[in-house]
């Protein structure tokens, strides 16, 4: 009978830290060694430049780190473990997205991704080229077939590592969360075992980079192409497997699967470790919000807190003479319940010294959305300053439906670093609101009830200028999500004039979207680097 103690580490990394990332594949070999017999370390995609690196592979030193890492891994592997681990390798005059077998200090073979996916928010294309081998290794006896991330999902690149004999199927990942993806890997990573009778381990980094979120949950499937071991979504971990052939017959054990979060959960575990990566890998003391008193600042400043604690986050409640005192009430509330610093701050000097200086030239003109703009250009530049004055993150507090119609102010409400809730619906920010109180107070429930405004007119509401978010979310998830045209939009039954007002709306506001701060991208199209669609167009509205 051969066994293989394999430990699956998932591994959060930091891009471009090849020496940090070094270093921690290092640590993770030795406590292994000294835990297990010859043990399997797998680790996922690129984990020695961190994953995407973008534009960083086009760098010169990248071959010369990616050589000086190895160097390092080879000259620590003094005992009997193994390692499977990512990095770019420049082979020629071409550079791949490669995977290297590592043991007793020698480079044993190296694979070549051979599936570069080029949509959404991947560009593999511009970076790499494809290998054109698969790739079947002995490891500790075991024939052992590899692969990298979009592989798994060609059927015909598992079933040439069956036909050279692979026994075991490793997959290493980095394969970003978006909402059902989970199910998405069980289920495909279950037929490639289905149709190879081959058992497979799959390895997937975990951490926030940028708008990208990756949630680990790496997990090992059977012959029969059923879950039998899974790691936990959203934690840096080490978790052990064990591996054992016992009369021609691989059989995977060692580990359980965990619990499954529900979709709302992950959603906010999502958010939660995209803020806290984001904040500490670009080393910002802290956050610093505009808590209006309504359910999107609400929500950011709940995520904020479980993300970073009370005592890296502050909270400035800015009113004007259209705020209402249950908002300076419940900003109030909610900044004491959750033990952050809390203050309130009056713009209403600041517009003043504005419309005077502004009087001449808005002589004869009547009031309209400049004056309410200015409001919230005010409170920007208060937040601003408090950031540049603290070395504080300024967190906006845009909902995906706001941004995608424009209903948020240029250099005011859109100033700032960094949007958690930029990809979540509007609706979508109601159940989280309620998910949060779930598990203890946060956000007052007066909050959550009270009609949606910006309070920057009198008895203003978000449902004068906009249709019902029920309305406005479903439209716009067919229209960026999916890609409907208005006409097919109009065919799922939802009003016409809806229809081409909300879509004449979103190719308006390209423009402010392109100047908007990133956010944690959760759905399968966020705004960013997900969605490229040019400013200047003559491109037929709706189509």
């Amino acid at each position: 009978m051969t066994t293989l103690n394999i430990l699956m580490a998932q591994m959060n990394t930091l891009v471009g830290d090849f020496e940090g990332n070094t270093q921690k594949v290092i640590e993770t070999l030795k406590r292994a060694e000294a835990e297990r017999q010859e043990p399997v370390l797998i680790f996922p995609e690129l984990t020695l430049s961190g994953y995407p690196p973008e534009d960083l592979l086009l760098r010169p030193s990248v071959e010369t780190r990616v050589d000086k890492a190895l160097e390092q891994i080879k000259a620590a592997m003094t005992g009997d473990g193994w390692l499977i681990v990512g990095y770019p390798r420049r082979i020629g005059h071409a550079l791949y997205n490669a995977a290297g077998v590592l043991h007793r200090g020698e480079l044993i073979v190296e694979y070549c991704k051979q599936r570069l996916p080029n949509f959404q928010v991947f560009d593999e294309k511009r970076y790499f080229q494809s290998g054109t081998e698969s790739c079947v290794v002995k490891i500790a006896g075991l024939a052992v077939g590899l692969s990298i991330c979009e592989d798994v999902w060609d059927p015909e690149l598992s079933k040439e590592a069956a036909a050279k004999g692979a026994e075991l199927l490793i997959n290493i990942s980095a394969s970003p969360y978006h909402r059902g993806k989970r199910d998405q890997r069980w289920r495909w990573m279950g037929d490639r075992a289905r149709e190879t009778g081959i058992p497979m381990v799959y390895v997937n980094q975990v951490g926030g980079q940028d708008e990208l979120v990756f949630d680990g949950g790496s997990f090992a499937v059977s012959a029969s192409g059923d879950v039998c071991a899974a790691a936990p979504n959203f934690n840096e971990g080490e978790y052990w497997l064990e591996a054992r052939r016992k009369e021609g017959v691989v059989e995977l054990s060692g580990l359980d699967v965990a619990k499954p979060l529900d979709e709302l959960a992950a959603t906010w575990h999502a958010l939660v470790l995209g803020l806290r990566d984001y904040v500490n890998k670009n080393q910002f003391r802290g956050v610093v919000l505009g808590l209006s008193g309504g359910v999107d600042s609400a929500l950011t400043l709940a995520l904020a807190v479980d993300a970073l604690g009370p005592a890296r986050v502050e909270a400035v409640m800015m009113p004007f003479r259209y705020t209402s005192q249950i908002s300076v009430e419940d900003a109030a509330e909610q900044s004491l319940t959750l033990g952050v610093k809390h203050k309130v701050i009056s713009i209403e000097p600041m517009y003043e010294s504005f419309m005077e200086a502004l009087r001449e030239e808005f002589a004869g003109l009547e009031p309209d959305t400049t004056e309410q703009n200015l409001q919230a250009r005010c409170r920007g530049v208060l937040l601003m300053s408090i950031s540049n004055k603290k070395g504080l993150l300024v967190l906006t507090t845009g909902n995906k439906s706001e941004l995608a119609v424009g209903y948020s102010t240029l250099y005011g409400d859109m100033a700032g670093g960094f949007d958690v809730i930029k990809d979540v619906p509007k609706t979508l920010v109601y159940e989280l609101c309620r998910y949060r109180n779930s598990l203890g107070p946060c956000i007052p429930e007066r909050v959550i009830e009270r009609a949606p405004s910006a309070e920057l007119a009198p008895d203003q509401k978000d449902e004068d200028s906009l249709p019902p978010y029920e309305v406005l979310d479903r439209i716009l998830e067919l229209y960026v999500e999916k890609d409907y045209s208005a006409s097919a939009i109009i065919a799922t039954g939802m009003d016409t004039q809806d229809v081409y007002r909300v879509l004449r709306l979103v190719d308006l506001n390209e423009y402010k979207r392109r100047q908007a701060p990133i956010g944690v991208r959760i759905s399968q199209r966020g705004f960013g680097r997900d969605r490229r669609y040019p400013i200047t167009s003559g491109w037929a509205l709706g189509d």
